[in-house]
C-alpha cells in the first residue's frame, strides 16, 4: 500500500483537478451597450486592460476637435499683432471717411436747397412789391405819354425805374411788335386786309416780368387780318 491509498477521497478529489478544471471567466469589452444601445463612456471597469485602452476615445476628447491648435505652445510673434492692429486702423479709418462723405453730401444738398429756397423768397417778394406798384405805375407811364410827367417828377419816375430794373423788373410793350397771347392781353382787335401777322398797334397798359416770370401780361390793341 502507498501512500495515497490513506488519504481520503476528497484530498485524492482535490489532486486531480488541472488549469482546464478552473472556473471560466469573460470579459465584455463591447464598445456599445447592448441593452441601451449606446457608446460605452469607458470599458476600464469592465475588465483587465488590454492594448485597445491605452487609445483615448474620440468622443472623450471633443475639445481637440473642436480646436486642433489648443495644444500647440506658441505666442503671436509681434510683426503678426502689428498687422492686427494695422488691419483694424485701416478699418476704421474707412468707417470715419464713409461718415464724413455721407456728412459732407448731406451738407452740399442742404446749401443747395437753401440757396434754392432764399432766390425763391427773393423773387417771391419782388413779385408781390411789384404787384402792389402796378396802379402807380400805370399812373406814371399814362403821365409821360401825355407830357404832364414833367420837372422833377421826371427825374423821379426815371429813379423807380431803375430801382425796379435792380431787382431784375421789366417792362415790355411796344408799337409794332408781334402779338404773342404768351406775353400779351389783347383787349381790342381791328381787322386790316394788308396785314399778314398780328401786330401791337396801342399799348394801353404795358406788362412787367422778372426774369422769364410774367407778372402782368401787356394789355394792348392788335391789328391783324380778318
Amino acid at each position: 500500500m502507498t501512500a495515497d491509498d490513506h488519504r481520503g477521497p476528497e484530498e485524492q478529489a482535490g489532486d486531480g483537478q488541472g488549469p482546464e478544471d478552473k472556473p471560466f471567466h469573460f470579459t465584455d469589452k463591447r464598445k456599445v451597450d447592448p441593452e441601451t444601445a449606446r457608446p460605452r463612456e469607458s470599458a476600464a471597469g469592465s475588465g483587465p486592460a488590454g492594448p485597445s485602452d491605452d487609445v483615448p476615445d474620440a468622443a472623450a476628447s471633443g475639445s481637440a476637435e473642436t480646436d486642433p491648435l489648443a495644444g500647440l505652445d506658441f505666442e503671436p510673434s509681434a510683426e503678426a499683432e502689428d498687422d492686427a492692429a494695422t488691419l483694424a486702423a485701416k478699418a476704421e479709418a474707412a468707417q470715419h471717411l464713409e461718415s464724413l462723405q455721407r456728412e459732407r453730401a448731406s451738407f452740399t444738398n442742404y446749401r443747395n436747397r437753401a440757396v434754392r429756397d432764399q432766390e425763391a423768397a427773393r423773387a417771391k417778394g419782388v413779385e408781390d412789391v411789384l404787384s402792389a406798384l402796378l396802379p402807380v405805375l400805370d399812373d406814371v407811364d399814362r403821365a409821360r405819354q401825355h407830357g404832364e410827367l414833367t420837372g422833377p417828377f421826371v427825374a423821379i419816375g426815371d429813379k423807380i425805374d431803375a430801382a425796379l430794373g435792380r431787382f431784375g423788373v421789366e417792362r415790355y410793350g411796344t408799337v409794332g411788335e408781334e402779338f404773342d397771347p404768351n406775353v400779351h392781353e389783347a383787349l381790342m382787335h381791328q381787322a386790316d386786309p394788308e396785314a399778314t401777322a398780328a401786330t401791337v398797334n396801342l399799348v394801353i397798359e404795358p406788362g412787367y416780368r422778372i426774369g422769364e416770370r410774367v407778372v402782368r401780361a401787356a394789355r394792348v390793341s392788335v391789328v391783324g387780318p380778318e
